[in-house]
């Protein structure tokens, strides 16, 4: 499998979204049931390396967007996920096989043309357009409408993981998962570390996407899927939780319009726009975290960087004195100080 370069009780069976969206399956989890010819694969194989290497520098110039060598490995991973059979034989000479033989491919040849010109000429996320994202050892559900998960939050669920190190008693309580998205955070967590964790998002879409994958990882015993605002969705397990973590919207609102293509023009503003400042949301969930988790419960929240994680922690400091202790700031794998994280006071 590839690798992404782009670069969220009682625990019983995920409940249903309030409203019934059905999640697209990822293609490389599709059967092979479309045949196309060798000859018309590699017609296409030919148009599809001819238009992402005419990109050249243009997007990354643009708005450090993917240059033709980026587009390239992305074609390389799309071919991985359609083609029922080794990528190998489009490498090989005309005459070393008949160009009339079959090939099984995961979708027809013509939605295959369409999701390429997607990819390249509407900056469509590759993840959108094979319908899913590879994220620390999972490969999650995503499409339009769910926040592409990142790299960089994957570090929330180490440092859960060194919280409980530190605390045993971390392991055995309840986790919240506050904006779950693709249902990341709460899947990683649990899969990882065996916890029981709540996700909340506001998205039907999101939701839904998060129930699939909690799913597909066999993970109903442990994950509870919930529809609603952030905190809303908790209030029958108020001051229950051992652990809360989030990735909220963090991105300044005038700043959306200056985001690199695949993100401003295709991922839900719901899950970017965190307000004129960035910080509305960041600022209601260190608020909420007061009264929902138990006494030395922890929370790890991912913010926009080092600006950000200041005013927080200042925050905390002089608005939520004495709630919180051993509040700091983490850095992500580029040295930015990506994540505050702290304990409920005792």
């Amino acid at each position: 499998m590839r690798l992404s370069f782009i670069r969220p009780i009682s625990c019983c069976a995920v409940s249903p979204p309030t409203t019934l969206v059905k999640p697209q399956t990822p293609l490389f989890l599709r059967p092979p049931t479309f045949k196309t010819t060798l000859t018309d694969l590699k017609k296409w194989h030919l148009w599809a390396k001819s238009l992402a290497s005419s990109v050249g520098s243009a997007f990354l110039n643009l708005d450090n967007g993917p240059d033709s060598n980026q587009l390239l490995r992305e074609l390389n991973w799309l071919i991985e996920d359609a083609i029922g059979a080794p990528k190998s034989i489009l490498e090989q000479p005309h005459k070393s096989r008949n160009g009339n033989s079959t090939v099984l491919i995961r979708t027809c040849l013509d939605e295959l043309y369409v999701l390429w010109k997607q990819r390249v000429e509407e900056r469509r996320p590759f993840q959108y357009v094979v319908g899913c994202e590879h994220w620390r050892d999972l490969v999650l559900s995503v499409q339009e409408g769910v926040l592409i998960p990142r790299p960089e939050t994957e570090l929330i669920v180490d440092l859960v993981d060194e919280a409980i190190k530190e605390n045993e008693e971390l392991r055995d309580g309840l986790w919240g998962d506050l904006g779950t998205g693709s249902g990341a955070l709460a899947i990683g967590i649990a899969r990882i570390l065996g916890t029981r964790v709540i996700a909340t998002d506001l998205s039907p879409v999101a939701t839904a996407v998060a129930s699939y994958n909690v799913q597909r990882y066999d993970l109903e015993e442990k994950v509870h899927v919930k529809q609603g605002s952030w905190f809303e969705p908790l209030r029958d397990n108020e001051g229950e939780f051992v652990g809360l973590v989030s990735n909220p919207p963090y991105i300044p609102s005038k700043d959306i319009g200056g985001l690199q293509a695949e993100v401003g023009r295709h991922e839900p503003r719901l899950a970017l726009d965190g307000g004129a400042s960035g910080m509305n949301d960041l600022i209601h969930l260190c608020d909420g975290a007061v009264s929902m988790l138990k006494p030395g419960g922890f929370f790890a929240f991912e913010t926009n960087g080092d600006e950000q994680s200041k005013f927080l922690v200042h925050y905390i400091e002089t608005k939520k004195q004495g709630s919180f202790s051993k509040v700091k700031m983490v850095s992500d794998f580029a040295g930015i100080q990506r994540f505050i994280t702290g304990f409920r006071g005792r």
